[in-house]
């Protein structure tokens, strides 16, 4: 072998890996070329070094245009390989393919099942049969694509076989079917199709669907990543019925899930997207519906609630997910004491004596810790509530943050507006439920520092009465627009104007104008004098705190009984006629 053959060998390298798996691009080629080189002997390597540097240049660059070259040849291979892959799929998808497709389904599903009765003990004999079954499984996922074609489903019976397989013996059979069964109840495919969606969705609610999703989840073990996957599409099948059916929410909470959910969230286990799903679904499942709620109030879930969020009276989230749960769970809490039995329950389990914790810490919970506040002690039910924040020294965390609305508000994502309305709620639900000794200790507090508190309510009052006007303003020209367009301003739309008017602020500004009027009938005469005497200073009217709190009457008590809304109507009037 002369110097020239010698510099032309190629070392046979047999197929070369895309470069993008090697750890450094060629690496893998440059060493076992080096390799063959050895081999070579020290007598060739001399003739090539004598032969000069140049032509050692050229072999490299042959040498790169070779693994070009296989490189480019792979990638062609690639493309062919996976065209020839894609190819069935290209089979259009019409009524007929999909009735083969069910009927091969439950061909497969009673084979499988006769062979799992006859050879129970011998899984060879029926494992070629699973794996048929779950083949066929993942085909039918083509049907999500088409769900005006739904109702094949049900009336060929293959949503009661779909069911009857989340109780099947091999786990990921059962998951094959969940993940389906996520991909046909997605809930954009529903929107597309309203008809098909309303008869997929009513075969699955007849046949039980969410106690055999809760059955199957309970066996399912989240140390697998595969069941860990499971449990994360049930959820999203329960939110995708929820979505698209609200009232669904109640049978499911019935048929075990909710159980689930309380167990779940208080498993000992690190945070995960799991975790995270369940509070979403309990949150969901607790959204203006009484039943759910008390169902949870009866299985301790206050408790439940209440534990899992201590953890952050000292603690912030430690990342955006685990901000997502805490707040899930403030929200679960804040809908379960619309329900008056929960807000004892929510008394006996020292919630309260959490949430004040919670605002002294000035953590991130502090914010929603002051919306669970509000919605315990609101209304003629939070009177228990009232009084053990009094004597729990709730004054002296509330007032602080009355007088100064905290800075750090950005990573909480609470607005300042919503910050003040609840400080201001939590006040003029304590200035109307307290009696006798803890209602002086309130009072005293306005009182405190030369009224500085007064002097801070007066401070709110202007900055929302100038909100509300400028909403005014702005609503009013529009009514002039519609008017002159020869629109008619018809109910709906003076409601529209309305909830504008409360975004604005006008809502904050009734519950202030409910405060001043009611420590000026407090009998205190400084509490009195200085509210009128900085009304008078900063141009107010009386006349407009009047017109404010009449407002407030006439929208007063919404799901009340005509009674209670009759006797609060006249208190605040009485209120009003004495400012």
């Amino acid at each position: 072998m002369d110097v020239g053959e010698l510099l032309n060998y190629q070392p046979d390298r047999g197929a070369k890996r895309p470069r993008e798996e090697d750890g450094v691009p060629g690496g893998e080629e440059d060493s076992r070329a080096g390799k063959q080189q050895k081999g070579l002997g020290s007598r060739y390597r001399e003739a090539a070094v004598a032969a000069g540097g140049g032509i050692g240049v050229e072999v490299g660059v042959e040498l790169r245009e070779t693994e070009e070259q296989t490189g480019d040849k792979k990638k062609i291979l690639e493309k062919l390989m996976d065209q020839d892959e894609e190819e069935p799929e290209a089979e259009p998808v019409d009524e007929s393919s999909v009735k083969k497709m069910i009927l091969t389904f439950e061909k497969r599903s009673y084979k499988n099942q006769e062979l799992r009765i006859k050879f129970p003990d011998n899984p060879e004999k029926f494992m070629e049969s699973e794996l048929d079954l779950n083949d066929i499984i993942q085909e039918m996922h083509v049907i999500a694509t088409m769900p005006d074609l739904y109702h094949l489903l049900v009336e060929l019976n293959a949503v009661h076989s779909l069911l009857g397989l989340l109780s099947h013996e091999n786990t990921d059979v059962a998951i094959a079917v969940v993940d389906l069964l996520q991909e046909l109840t997605d809930i954009d495919t529903l929107h597309e199709s309203e008809e098909g969606a309303e008869v997929l969705i009513d075969a699955l609610l007849e046949g039980q669907v969410v106690a055999l999703l809760v059955q199957n989840i309970e066996r399912l073990d989240e140390q697998v990543k595969e069941e860990a996957d499971g449990i994360y599409n049930t959820l999203a099948i329960i939110e995708n019925m929820a979505e698209f059916r609200p009232g669904l929410c109640t049978e499911a909470a019935q048929q075990g899930l909710m159980q689930w959910l309380l167990k779940r969230i208080k498993a000992k286990m690190p945070f995960d997207a799991n975790k995270l799903y369940c509070s979403e679904i309990l949150a969901i499942l607790l959204q203006n519906n009484d039943s759910t709620r008390e169902l949870l109030g009866e299985m301790d879930g206050i408790d439940v609630l209440l534990q899992q969020l201590s953890v952050f009276k000292r603690h912030n989230p430690s990342m955006a997910e685990e901000q997502e749960m805490m707040e899930n769970l403030f929200d679960a809490l804040c809908s379960c004491l619309m329900l008056p039995s929960n807000r004892d329950r929510f008394l006996r389990g020292e919630g309260l004596q959490l949430m004040n914790l919670m605002l002294r810490e000035k953590k991130m919970s502090r914010t929603s810790a002051l919306k669970v506040l509000d919605h315990g002690m609101i209304g003629p039910e939070g009177a228990d509530n009232c009084h053990k924040f009094v004597d729990i020294l709730g004054l002296r965390t509330i007032f602080p943050v009355f007088m100064r609305t905290p800075k750090k508000m950005k990573k909480t994502g609470a607005s300042e507006k919503e910050h003040e309305e609840h400080v201001c709620s939590i006040i003029a639900s304590m200035l109307r439920n307290l009696k006798s000794q803890q209602r002086s200790r309130l009072l005293s507090k306005f009182t405190e520092n030369d009224c500085e508190k007064v002097d801070r309510l007066m401070e709110l009052y202007f900055k929302y009465l100038e909100a509300v006007q400028q909403a005014d303003k702005r609503i009013e020209g529009e009514k002039h627009e519609m008017v002159r367009r020869g629109e008619i301003l018809d109910d709906s739309m003076e409601d529209e104007f309305y909830l504008r008017r409360l975004d604005a602020g006008l809502f904050v500004l009734q519950l202030i104008c409910y405060i001043m009027v009611e420590i000026s009938n407090s009998g205190i005469s400084q509490l009195q004098q200085r509210v009128h005497q900085i009304l008078n200073l900063r141009g107010g009217s009386v006349k407009l705190v009047r017109h404010i709190m009449r407002e407030y009457a006439e929208s007063i008590g919404d799901g009340k009984s005509d009674e209670f809304k009759e006797a609060e109507r006249k208190r605040i009037m009485d209120l009003v006629d004495s400012f």
